[in-house]
């Protein structure tokens, strides 16, 4: 883990998240600046700063498949949601630790961005 880096910090506790799941391999929590009425954000607990950055071909599925557990607990799977991961700083990733953002709770609209 990256001693500075953000979520690495929350994923040891040393900076408060509600966090709503946690695995082996994941931690989940609700995004302190909410782009929808559902907006968590899930990450890996090992520090990959980008998609790019990762030799790990199962992170991507593991952070999908709890974002899809979470929308189900969330009550959002049923009308719909978006699972977002932007990659590096022109994609709007600003914080550099792979995350994958769970959006819904209201219409997507189309195109993003």
């Amino acid at each position: 883990m990256a001693e500075s880096c953000l979520f690495c910090r929350i994923v040891r506790k040393e900076i408060p998240a509600t966090v709503v799941a946690e695995t082996d391999h994941c931690v989940a929590f609700r995004d302190i600046n909410p782009q929808a009425p559902v907006h968590l954000l899930v990450i890996p607990r090992e520090h990959v700063p980008s998609l790019e950055e990762t030799d790990d071909p199962a992170l991507v599925g593991r952070l999908a498949l709890l974002a899809a557990e979470l929308a189900q607990k969330e009550g959002i799977a049923e009308s719909g949601y978006r699972m977002v991961v932007n990659t590096n700083a022109d994609a709007g990733q600003t914080v550099f630790h792979v995350h994958l953002h769970l959006l819904g709770g209201r219409p997507m609209g189309w195109p993003p961005g």
